[in-house]
């Protein structure tokens, strides 16, 4: 059979055993139990001639690729099971990551005091904090990116709930609101419109002038008809009422952009 040299020289792959591993094929002890794999590239044709593979070799191999997955994956995507990061104090002006959440919908809720509020219900989906690129993970459906200060950072791979806030909090609410398509400027804008008779063709909901004569153009920022909705929009201010840890549901004061079970940031 040929040296281990020539085989590595001519582009083929090898594995060893004896014992402990590649130590005994490359020359450590005897040789006579080594254990050999040659895969044989064909060409340019990207084929592997495995005659060289017996019934003893299966299981040892299937047993070296298991053990290298099972290594890769304690070693990166596992990050839990490492020491966990360094609590830092709360400062004025510390900002932690959020949670993507679904829009469930509105109902009112009443306080101890008998006060009634109208309150919108968003449902934690199941989000983990991750970085994709440096554990080798596919990115999920939806990826959001928060804003954090160095002191708020949270390890990645920790799981979030819905506890991640407290009732009495404020938070930001950005989501995408409803497209409404091409609108006129009495629905887009609030206009008021012009008189339904007395002279009035065809001007009822149009907007009328849109400049004067003398500058000769139309500034820029002109409320006009035009696509309505279907942006980015957040909330400022909503406080938290209430939270429901055993389905994960945040009760946050008021209304949320955006149309049921979409997802909020």
């Amino acid at each position: 059979m040929p040296g281990w040299r020539l085989l590595t020289q001519v582009g083929a792959q090898v594995l060893g055993r004896l014992g402990d591993g590649l130590g005994a094929a490359l020359g450590q002890g005897n040789r006579t139990h080594i254990w050999l794999f040659v895969r044989g590239l064909h060409g340019k044709s990207g084929t592997w001639w495995d005659e060289h593979l017996s019934e003893e070799n299966v299981p040892f191999i299937k047993q070296l690729v298991s053990d290298e997955d099972k290594a890769q994956l304690a070693s990166k995507l596992c990050p839990l099971k490492d020491e966990p990061w360094p609590i830092h104090p709360w400062e004025p002006g510390s900002f932690r990551v959020g949670l993507i959440a679904l829009k469930l919908g509105m109902m009112p809720l009443w306080t101890k005091d008998g006060q009634k509020h109208v309150v919108t219900l968003l449902q934690k989906a199941t989000s983990i904090l991750e970085f994709y690129r440096e554990l080798g993970l596919p990115p999920k459906q939806t990826v959001k990116i928060f804003n954090i200060t160095d002191n708020a950072a949270i390890k990645p791979g920790t799981p979030l709930y819905a506890a991640h806030f407290r009732p009495g909090q404020y938070v930001d609410v950005t989501a995408k609101t409803i497209g409404k398509g091409f609108q006129g400027v009495m629905k887009r804008w609030g206009f008021k419109g012009q008189p339904a008779t007395h002279g009035q063709t065809k001007t009822h909901r149009r907007p009328g002038a849109v400049a004067t004569g003398d500058i000769g153009r139309v500034w820029p920022g002109t409320k006009m008809p035009g696509k309505m909705g279907n942006i980015y929009r957040t909330e400022y201010g909503l406080k938290v009422w209430r939270i429901n840890t055993k389905h994960n549901i945040i009760y946050v004061n008021g209304s949320v952009p955006g149309h049921k079970n979409c997802l909020v940031k």
